[in-house]
């Protein structure tokens, strides 16, 4: 990706996410962060900011490289004895920040932020919080004294307007940090035209510019899909495994009366005990595959009868928009989210409606059984356009 604009500002990142989540497997979050990364390395001066566990760390574009180079690879160096003195933290996490301190060109206790920025950075950086970590008020003043540009993503207000699926920690760091983004941020950067609403019912008051930019979503590359006990037609249902994705509906389904094997892809989330006692009691031709590789997942996927996604909210969801780039049949709630981005390509069906969603998953076993299955083409936004878009104003 090569992105270029016109004397390009000093662009600030906020990478402290990605830190946060060494040696994981990346969320839909962490995707976004790591793409603009990528990308603001090709466009211009960039430097990167992480709240370490031990304090701050500051890199230039040299180091922003080293780090992407490391993230792709899953690469990390030893720990370092700094490492030591932070007890529980994570062995992957411990090796990602000793890396940071050998490659940073400052790094600082808290209180000695402003200090750092005011040295390291010119007047007038850009900074660019992709992430939702990280937005502290001690943050935001160190920028403003070197009259920095902010620019914040919102990618959905789920925690607000679904308190139910949420960890109720995480409610009111989330009301918090909506609140300071709305009112000290000089753009927010919206992912879709619903969060831009949904964040104006939420703002404590009149929000700053905003800016729709669809996020980019690279056609998944496909590898050996891996073996099983499974077999034609099979559904996947693709996420973490919470309350929010819904995987209940399918497994009511799938008790009744199987119209195939289900695949449910994805880590254990949280607060879901009946759905894991009941995928631990094995129920018939419903398989747990918690730990593939990407190119195997999508593999499967596109050999599968469908994406089954009955999910109650979502902010952008990738797996439907990832699934109809493939060409496999998709079936979700009937979420606004999805008709702007996907249009009538899916089948809608209210999570509601079990009878529906049991019909429409019968007929796609049997079109796909009749070689018939696949949807219209279908182009997913790119990160070229995403940030066409975005580099005009950040």
């Amino acid at each position: 990706m090569a992105i270029t604009t016109a004397n390009p500002p000093a662009r600030l990142l906020d990478l402290t996410r990605l830190i946060s989540r060494a040696g994981r497997p990346f969320t839909g979050v962490d995707r976004v962060e790591f793409a603009y990364l990528d990308a603001l390395l090709e466009a211009g001066p960039l430097y990167g900011l992480i709240r370490s566990s031990l304090g701050y760390v500051l890199l230039d574009t040299s180091g922003c490289r080293q780090l992407r180079d490391k993230i792709h690879a899953n690469s990390w160096g030893a720990p370092d004895r700094l490492s030591t003195l932070k007890r529980g933290i994570d062995p992957i996490r411990a090796r990602a920040e000793s890396d940071l301190r050998r490659m940073c060109i400052a790094r600082c206790l808290p209180l000695r932020l402003s200090r750092m920025l005011r040295k390291h950075l010119p007047r007038g950086v850009h900074y660019i919080n992709t992430g939702h970590s990280n937005l502290s008020d001690r943050v935001l003043s160190a920028l403003r004294l070197i009259e920095a540009r902010v620019a914040v993503m919102i990618h959905d207000t789920i925690p607000l307007d679904f308190q139910d699926y949420q960890r109720p920690e995480t409610i009111a760091p989330f009301a918090h940090f909506l609140t300071r983004a709305c009112t000290h941020a000089d753009l927010i950067l919206c992912n879709s035209h619903q969060t831009e609403q949904d964040i104006a019912r939420h703002a404590p008051g009149p929000l700053p510019q905003t800016l729709v930019a669809h996020l980019g979503v690279t056609t998944p590359t496909t590898g050996q899909a891996p073996k099983g006990r499974w077999t034609t037609p099979y559904f996947v249902a693709l996420g973490t495994i919470e309350p929010r994705k819904n995987h209940q509906l399918l497994l009511d389904i799938w008790v009744e009366n199987p119209p195939g094997d289900l695949l449910i892809c994805g880590q254990r989330g949280w607060e879901n005990q009946k759905v894991f006692d009941q995928l631990d009691a094995k129920p018939d031709r419903v398989y747990e595959l918690n730990t593939l590789p990407d190119d195997q997942l999508f593999a499967l996927l596109k050999s599968s009868a469908g994406l089954l996604f009955p999910s109650f909210a979502e902010g952008y969801g990738l797996p439907p928009i990832e699934a109809a780039a493939l060409g496999v049949p998709v079936l979700c709630n009937d979420l606004p989210i999805y008709r702007e981005i996907l249009g009538n390509i899916p089948v809608y069906a209210a999570v509601s409606d079990r009878y529906l969603w049991s019909t429409k998953i019968k007929q796609m076993a049997e079109t796909h059984q009749s070689g018939l299955g696949g949807t219209k083409s279908f182009d997913p936004p790119s990160w070229d356009e995403h940030f066409k878009t975005v580099l005009t104003l950040i």
